[in-house]
């Protein structure tokens, strides 16, 4: 409610700052390259990630160089990782929720989901959004047989070089607390690990838009989730 009144209050400034924030962030396109295939070598895994603009790779130019490039590089030692990416710009856990129950039927080991940015851009409530969360993993082991979720934390929005004040106050805020949710839904449930976002988001590893990751923060993340996938 604190949050809520104090965006309120700030929204003649929050707004502009807001759109122009949203501007920038999306002149930089989604990687190139396919969206699924399969590497490596050793017992089989079956990998579905799902996400926004950052799991689709905005930032750096190809999917090699992406979440889903590096993450399956750094399993292919250890794994023959038949993989498959279903993510987009601007998705939140409804829209993936919907983009979900559209696939059609196919059998995963392990998925990956990377939301949280959107939903906080958005002001989604909390209960709202754990409750959307859960009905993800849900969908995920019921139509598509993951037995694993890798949950990627919601990304410390307050530390990233791009927003400006008073946004990247309420922004944090927002991440921080969606971030707390998702944690505790992690503890509920056995089937989930938690891969924490907590990078030092210096220029240096971030794109040119200073929103989304560049090559070498994405190769951190996916080292992170390949941890996290290789605990079992």
């Amino acid at each position: 409610m604190r949050d809520t009144l104090r965006a309120a209050l700030m929204a003649p400034v929050l707004v502009p700052q807001a759109a122009w924030v949203m501007m920038r962030a999306a002149r930089l396109p989604e990687a190139a390259g396919p969206r699924e295939g399969a590497a490596g070598q050793g017992a089989a895994l079956r990998l579905l990630i799902v996400g926004d603009s950052s799991a689709a790779g905005v930032g750096v130019e190809t999917q090699d160089d992406a979440l889903a490039g590096r993450l399956v590089a750094h399993l292919a030692p250890r794994f023959r990782v038949h993989w498959r990416l279903e993510a987009r710009g601007g998705a939140t856990t409804a829209s993936a929720l919907a983009d979900l129950g559209r696939m059609p039927r196919a059998g995963f080991d392990v998925a990956v989901i990377a939301l949280g940015v959107n939903d906080a851009k958005n002001g989604m409530r909390r209960a709202r959004w754990r409750r959307n969360y859960s009905d993800l993993v849900s969908l995920l082991k019921a139509r598509f047989g993951v037995t694993r979720v890798v949950a990627s934390g919601v990304p410390p929005l307050g530390a990233f070089p791009l927003l400006p004040p008073p946004l990247r106050g309420v922004l944090g805020a927002r991440a921080a607390a969606l971030d707390a949710e998702l944690r505790a839904l992690v503890a509920q449930d056995p089937a989930l690990r938690y891969a924490p976002m907590e990078f030092p988001l210096d220029r240096r590893l971030m794109a040119a838009d200073g929103f989304h990751p560049a090559a070498p923060l994405y190769d951190l993340w996916a080292g992170r989730v390949a941890e996290r996938i290789g605990e079992g």
